[in-house]
């Protein structure tokens, strides 16, 4: 065989070794690496907010959504309420003032999807809205009775008042900036999360679903 030929050969086959690196062992030892990072990532997940979300390295699913509880409360707000309920008969008005002190909370409903798709540098969230997840009554009700000349206030109308004074209380929350504040609180928490990962943080977010019963 010929000096040349042999030379030839050689150089045939250092480039097939060398496109088979390149095309093959560097992807494959990079994709591994990302997914790695990405398992990494999501365990961190899980200790700082308690779930684990679904995570993508672009296109491919590495970690699929978990979640021990259902709801993801980032703020808990106190606040008073104060409400006047009427009835009125034959021109005869009663009222009854009830005020007292509420604790909403505003967050997340994990029964929605929570995803994380992880690029070279960058992690884009995908969430649902964020919501008011409850207002409780913290068991300090008062009420004050204004009687009507011949409509006086009786146990049925506590009831109805207080119902009411309730329902308003809600409808308060709901048009007052706790869930606003939710959403600035989660994307600080998460800038920071991903920061500490290397990452830069976009987030998206989608249309409420209605959540099973």
């Amino acid at each position: 065989m010929s000096r040349n030929l042999k030379l030839l050969i050689a150089l045939i086959i250092a480039g097939t070794i060398a496109a088979y690196v390149v095309l093959v062992v560097i992807p494959s030892t990079m994709t591994r690496r990302a997914y790695e990072a990405a398992r990494t990532l999501g365990e961190d997940f899980r200790k700082a907010f308690q779930f684990t979300p679904e995570v993508k390295v672009e296109h491919t699913v590495v970690l699929h959504q978990q979640t021990p509880v259902w709801e993801m409360a980032v703020l808990s707000q106190n606040f008073e309420h104060r409400y006047i309920w009427t009835n009125s008969w034959l021109g005869s008005t009663k009222r009854i003032t009830i005020s007292g002190s509420f604790d909403a909370k505003a967050g997340f409903d994990l029964h929605q999807k929570f995803s994380i798709t992880l690029t070279d540098d960058k992690a884009i969230v995908t969430l649902a809205e964020p919501q008011l997840l409850s207002v409780e009554s913290k068991g300090d009700i008062m009420y004050r009775d204004e009687q009507g000349i011949w409509n006086w206030v009786n146990m049925k109308d506590r009831t109805m008042a207080t119902n009411a004074f309730i329902k308003d209380a809600r409808t308060y929350a709901e048009q007052a900036a706790f869930i606003n504040d939710a959403r600035s609180k989660l994307e600080e928490r998460l800038k920071l999360f991903f920061k500490q990962h290397g990452k830069e943080l976009e987030v998206r977010y989608t249309v409420r679903l209605d959540s099973p019963q």
